[in-house]
């Protein structure tokens, strides 16, 4: 892992939180949604939310 502040991990936790809670908004917003186009931008927003919270994740691993 990159040495990292105090502040730039906790900001770190907060945006992998932040996306995972965009992604389950967005997937449950997918779900629900009547429209195909509409159905279609919520999954594709909730897997991109989900791709950027694995890359931050990564980013901590490494």
């Amino acid at each position: 892992m990159p040495n990292l502040s105090q502040m730039e991990l906790q900001n770190l936790r907060h945006f992998i939180g932040a996306h995972d809670t965009a992604y389950q908004k967005l997937n449950e917003y997918s779900a629900q949604a009547v429209d195909p186009q509409i159905k279609q931008i919520f999954a594709k927003s909730a897997q991109d939310a989900l791709n950027t919270k694995q890359k931050l994740m990564n980013f901590l691993n490494n």
